[in-house]
């Protein structure tokens, strides 16, 4: 089982490799502010629609983006695939 340290870097990896500002290669925590929300999310069973909302909102309120439909959509969809390939689709985390 992945430990909660595991599990955030994964998730750190996917956000810096998404990089919707494109500050990932200088400072690698930027998206940091992400990382507890959406795990909450993931282990509630957060569907697609849910992630891609909150990505949304994160990217034009807090980021002041503004974004195509289709960016949180296609990452709301790699969050999805990578909790269920990790074995987390089943919302404990571990």
């Amino acid at each position: 089982m992945p430990s909660e340290t595991c599990t955030e870097n994964g998730l750190r990896h996917l956000l810096n490799e998404w990089d919707p500002i494109g500050v990932a290669d200088v400072v690698r925590d930027e998206y940091d502010c992400m990382l507890d929300p959406l795990l909450r999310r993931l282990r509630s069973g957060a569907g697609r629609r849910e992630l891609a909302e909150f990505l949304r909102r994160e990217l034009t309120d807090h980021f002041g983006l503004t974004v195509p439909p289709s960016q949180p959509e296609a990452m709301a969809a790699r969050l999805t695939s990578w909790w269920a390939a990790a074995g987390r689709a089943d919302g404990t985390g571990q």
